[in-house]
């Protein structure tokens, strides 16, 4: 598998340089092509875009207002849709950091560009310098945007204040008092784009990571005569607290009663597991009542570490209305392929299963090393 940070490699380089080229004639693309391409294999992704934001800004002219006008002109088409992308967007990562990093005395030149490039890509990481800089200028805008009719930028405004967006700096004020943030939201609980949705219900889940009482209450609030677009945001704004067990969470998405359930005929397969490979985990869940039970079922596996301890990592499986003295067979795929965020150990692991917030074991599995191939052996001279 392409390594994320190829995205940004000699050929993104060249043609970065030739879209520049196109808006301003005057661009020394050879110089750009050379400056942009030295040091460029050592690097990260978020490196080579910081990397790269700067030769943008050494190659175009010294005046930002003008240089923005430059790279707003160079940009392609906007995004036709708003839910399938690929990966050919991150091509514009280091148009959010040349922002980030030389527009900050610049507001509305920023803004503009950051409008522009929303549309292709997202503007939720530079947008955060701003809101640090300029917190309540930059809030003023974010208001307007909420009811822009391009769902790019309204999705802006619910992105680029989550308390904590991933690969960014966190907005440790909005930490510690959500207020501002909810006010937005509560702007955008009605959007009728799921795109606009999923991070409403991500900007929440943050929030509730360190105030969960008042996601809490906001949502109780959100349920009252809310349409199927506004139950689907509190239901996925809800999923961390609920996988945590937390009884205001299940009982807000109808799962508040304890489980009477069983498991059986649970099956690792393979049931002998390399890392590297997926592991299929089946079973059947079997209904103890004599009355239907609506259920949150999600699964745990208690990953080895790198120290040998086990730790878990909760994921997300069903939602399911179980009827009396039933079965119903559910399965699920873990994978044991190190990725960015998740590095994969060998040793014994365990699984389990979190029905309405309470745990049935499911058993252990033992993950083995990757062999490695044998050299071939050479011919003894003869």
């Amino acid at each position: 598998m392409q390594p994320l940070k190829d995205i940004l490699d000699d050929a993104a380089v060249r043609a970065l340089a030739r879209d520049l080229g196109r808006a301003h004639p005057r661009l020394d693309a050879r110089s750009f092509v050379a400056a942009g391409l030295a040091g460029l294999a050592e690097r990260s992704l978020s490196e080579r875009a910081i990397h790269l934001a700067d030769v943008m800004h050494a190659h175009l002219p010294a005046d930002f207002a003008a240089a923005a006008e430059l790279v707003e002109a160079s940009l392609g088409a906007p995004l036709a849709g708003s839910e399938v992308f690929g990966m050919e967007v991150l091509r514009y990562l280091p148009h959010v950091h040349f922002v980030a990093r030389h527009g900050l005395d610049h507001f509305e030149p920023s803004m503009r560009l950051q409008l522009a490039l929303t549309r292709r890509f997202s503007a939720e990481f530079s947008i955060r310098a701003f809101l640090l800089k300029y917190p309540e200028r930059t809030y003023e805008r974010l208001v307007a945007w909420t009811a822009d009719p391009d769902v790019h930028v309204r999705r802006l405004v619910s992105e680029g204040t989550r308390p904590r967006l991933p690969w960014a700096e966190r907005l440790r004020d909005y930490q510690r008092d959500p207020t501002p943030v909810l006010a937005l939201l509560e702007r955008l609980k009605d959007d009728p784009e799921r795109y606009v949705q999923r991070s409403v219900a991500n900007n929440l889940n943050d929030i509730a990571k360190d105030h969960p009482q008042r996601v809490l209450d906001v949502c109780a609030r959100w349920r009252q005569g809310a349409g199927a677009g506004r139950t689907w945001i509190v239901g996925h704004a809800l999923r961390s607290l609920i996988k945590q067990g937390d009884r205001g969470a299940l009982a807000l998405v109808g799962a508040a009663e304890p489980p009477r359930v069983r498991v059986r005929e649970v099956r690792f397969e393979p049931p002998a597991i390399t890392l590297g490979d997926t592991l299929r985990l089946a079973f059947e869940l079997v209904s103890t009542s004599a009355a239907p039970q609506e259920l949150v079922v999600d699964y745990a596996v208690h990953f080895v570490k790198a120290d040998g301890q086990r730790r878990p990592k909760v994921f997300k499986l069903r939602r399911l209305t179980l009827p009396p003295r039933a079965a119903v067979p559910l399965a699920a795929r873990v994978s044991f392929a190190d990725m960015t965020t998740r590095k994969h150990y060998p040793g014994a692991h365990r699984a389990e299963l979190l029905v309405n917030g309470e745990a049935l074991p499911l058993g252990e599995f033992e993950v083995r090393a990757a062999t490695r191939a044998a050299a071939p052996r050479r011919p003894a001279p003869r």
